[in-house]
C-alpha cells in the first residue's frame, strides 16, 4: 500500500492534526511493526500525543545517551505518568562508553567535528541501529523549518543506512504548529523549552539560542551549520534524502 502525502500547501490547525492522524494510521496499517524514536523534545511529544491517545500500535524509544539533561530524562516519568504508558529506553554500550573516554576524554567532541560525530556514533547511531532490529519502518519528528540541513526533508524516504522505510510525520509543520497543538491538548513538555532551548541534545552539545537565532543554533554551536547532524539521519556524510 502507498502512502499518501500530506499536503504541503497552508493548512489550518484542525486540518494539520487530522492530516497528521490519517497519516500516522496509514503508517500502521502498512508497517505494523513500525517504531518511532523520540527524543522527548516538543515535535517528538507531539507525536507521542498523537501515538497514545489514538492507541496506534507503533512502538515509542528513545536513546539515553548517559548525557542527556536531567530536565529530558524526567520526560520519561512524565510520560509514563501522563499516558500510563513507557517509552522504551535504549542506551549505548557502557564499556565501550569507558574505552572511548579513556582513549579521548570526556569532553573530546569540542575538539573536532570527527570526534564529536564518533561520540554520536557510540552514543546514538549503535544504540539506534540495536532499536530498529526486527522494525520494516520509524518515524522521526524532524521538520524542514528546523535547519539548513533539513530544508529538503521528505515525508517519507527509504532509509538506506538500515534498509527500512522512514517517516517524518512533522515535516511541513512549523514551529508555530507545534507549540498551538501542546497547548490544545495540554501535552507535557520538556522543561527546558521555556529556558530558551527550542532543541534538545546532550547536555554539553546543546546552549539555549538567543532572539532571532536558527532553532538549532544551540546545539553543537561551535560547529559550521552544515555540520549539525549526530548522524541518525546520515550515511556516509550526507543526509539521506533518497525518496520512497
Amino acid at each position: 500500500m502507498s502512502l499518501p502525502p500530506l499536503s504541503r500547501s497552508p493548512l489550518g490547525l484542525e486540518q494539520r492534526i487530522e492530516a497528521l492522524q490519517r497519516f500516522l494510521a496509514q503508517i500502521a496499517v502498512t508497517h505494523p511493526d513500525a517504531a518511532f524514536a523520540s527524543s522527548l523534545a516538543a515535535e517528538d511529544m507531539v507525536l507521542t500525543d498523537m501515538i497514545l491517545r489514538l492507541k496506534l500500535p507503533i512502538r515509542i524509544f528513545t536513546l539515553d545517551t548517559g548525557r542527556l539533561p536531567p530536565e529530558t530524562l524526567v520526560m520519561l516519568d512524565r510520560i509514563s505518568e501522563y499516558y500510563g504508558q513507557a517509552v522504551d529506553v535504549f542506551r549505548p554500550d557502557p564499556q565501550h562508553v569507558v574505552s572511548w573516554v579513556e582513549q579521548h576524554g570526556a569532553d573530546a567532541f569540542y575538539d573536532s567535528v570527527a570526534l564529536r560525530k564518533d561520540c554520536c556514533r557510540l552514543r546514538k547511531i549503535e544504540p539506534l541501529q540495536r532499536a530498529l532490529q526486527g522494525h520494516s519502518a520509524w518515524l522521526t519528528g524532524q521538520r524542514r523549518s528546523q535547519s539548513v540541513t533539513r530544508a529538503d526533508l521528505p515525508l517519507s524516504e527509504h532509509d538506506a543506512a538500515h534498509e527500512i522505510a522512514k517517516f517524518n510525520p512533522l515535516a511541513d509543520w512549523s514551529h508555530t504548529e507545534v507549540w498551538a497543538y501542546i497547548e490544545r491538548f495540554g501535552v507535557p513538555y520538556n522543561a527546558l523549552h521555556d529556558q530558551g532551548y527550542p532543541s534538545i541534545g546532550c547536555a554539553p552539545c546543546t546552549r539555549p539560542v538567543a532572539p532571532g537565532e536558527d532553532i538549532r543554533a544551540g546545539r553543537w554551536w561551535w560547529e559550521t551549520p552544515d555540520s549539525r547532524e549526530c548522524g541518525l539521519h546520515v550515511v556516509d556524510g550526507k543526509l539521506v534524502r533518497s525518496k520512497t
